[in-house]
């Protein structure tokens, strides 16, 4: 008989047993889905990045028959909300002042990680009862609510409505390859105003002395590291107070990880300013993120973005992940694309607001969606530009 059991840490889940189950396609190459490795994950942990005093405890749940495990979702523990890019502050506010209390909740996520991936880890007739388990150790804890965030529209599908699950759809820009063999190709299909506006950009960010470096594998150094640590908290400082993720999480990425990563780095002379770091999926690249010590017109562009379009299609990736938010996305050639989350919560009045906020939420989303699309930088149909 199949036990359902909630584990302390992923430590004490094998990461031949997990991966089976997270990403079996590994036989055969990369992962679809870097980010729900056992390595990615437990790099966290083991880093600090999540547990004590973070707002991540790792709590992963696992469905085990006879010693094998035969599903398993990232479940965490969260004391607050940041982190996960499908934002859900005002719900905590709402419920607090209507004297509710909405932390802890509990979370089904790649933290720190705004990437589309699946959340119910092994086979889909599984998926159900991962969910409701997870709904239970919520209910049983007195918890306020359970999030899925960034699931795969599949999962959504299948389990909206499950315990009065609800579904909500929020947006990212992301990069199509349509069968370019070259940059200059992915040009081609725009309008003459944005290949234009591209084209001085990416001379901008070039022309100032610096070299732009794409390193993967064995080819990131310590020192590189060292440069992109300065970036990352840099960054971090300014949009969250606190970096994320902690130095040590660096040397365990790199140590596991530095085969499905591609750093871009921007040296003046051979000192690094600026750089973006990538993981790399089976057919996509997942844009996570940038930094700098000085100031570079054009410099973000073409590092996060330019550069990304650039090494997936020299790779033949089909798609570029460039992260959460960003309208700028849309006139470089990002394109606005449904995400998905689930969300169950607990008290009834509480959750019939926040069911008719998501319908309201997502036809606005979808009117968003096609507006921005009609503005896309790619040429219209019959070559009208």
């Amino acid at each position: 008989m199949a036990d359902l059991i909630l584990h302390d840490s992923l430590a004490e889940i094998a990461a031949t047993d997990w991966d089976a189950v997270a990403a079996p396609e590994q036989a055969t190459g990369r992962p679809i889905d870097p980010f729900t490795t056992h390595r990615f994950l437990l790099a966290l942990e083991a880093s600090g990045s999540t547990g004590p005093g973070t707002g991540w405890q790792a709590r992963p749940l696992a469905l085990h028959d006879a010693g094998c495990l035969l599903a398993a979702t990232p479940l965490y523990v969260k004391s607050h909300s940041q982190g996960e890019y499908i934002f859900d502050h005002g719900w905590a506010d709402a419920l607090e002042r209507a004297g509710g209390r909405y932390y802890p909740k509990l979370q089904i996520a790649v933290p720190f990680t705004p990437a589309t991936g699946r959340r119910f880890l092994g086979p889909p007739e599984y998926r159900e009862t991962l969910l409701r388990a997870a709904i239970g150790v919520a209910a049983q804890n007195q918890l306020s609510s359970l999030h899925a965030t960034f699931c795969t529209a599949d999962e959504a599908k299948a389990l909206t409505g499950i315990d009065d699950t609800l579904h909500r759809i929020t947006q990212q820009f992301h990069w199509l390859n349509r069968g370019y063999a070259t940059f200059d190709d992915f040009l081609s299909d725009l309008s003459s105003r944005k290949r234009k506006m591209i084209r001085k950009e990416r001379d901008t960010a070039q022309s100032g002395g610096l070299t732009i470096l794409p390193l993967t594998g064995d080819a990131i150094q310590p020192q590189h590291w060292d440069a992109f640590w300065r970036f990352y908290q840099d960054t971090g400082a300014r949009k969250w107070g606190t970096p994320y993720l902690t130095r040590r999480a660096f040397e365990l990425l790199h140590e596991t990880m530095r085969n499905d990563m591609l750093l871009v780095l921007a040296f003046d002379g051979a000192r690094p300013v600026a750089g973006a770091l990538n993981f790399i999926g089976r057919d996509t690249l997942f844009g996570r993120y940038w930094g700098a010590v000085e100031d570079h017109p054009c410099l973000h562009f073409e590092l996060c973005y330019y550069q990304a379009i650039d090494w997936a299609i020299a790779h033949g990736l089909g798609r570029v992940e460039a992260g959460a938010q960003g309208e700028h996305k849309l006139a470089r050639g990002y394109l606005p694309v449904e995400t998905h989350s689930l969300h169950w919560i607990a008290d009834p009045g509480f959750r019939k607001a926040v069911a008719r906020y998501l319908e309201a939420e997502r036809q606005a989303v979808g009117q968003e969606i096609e507006v921005l699309t009609s503005y896309g930088p790619f040429r219209r149909s019959e070559g009208r530009e």
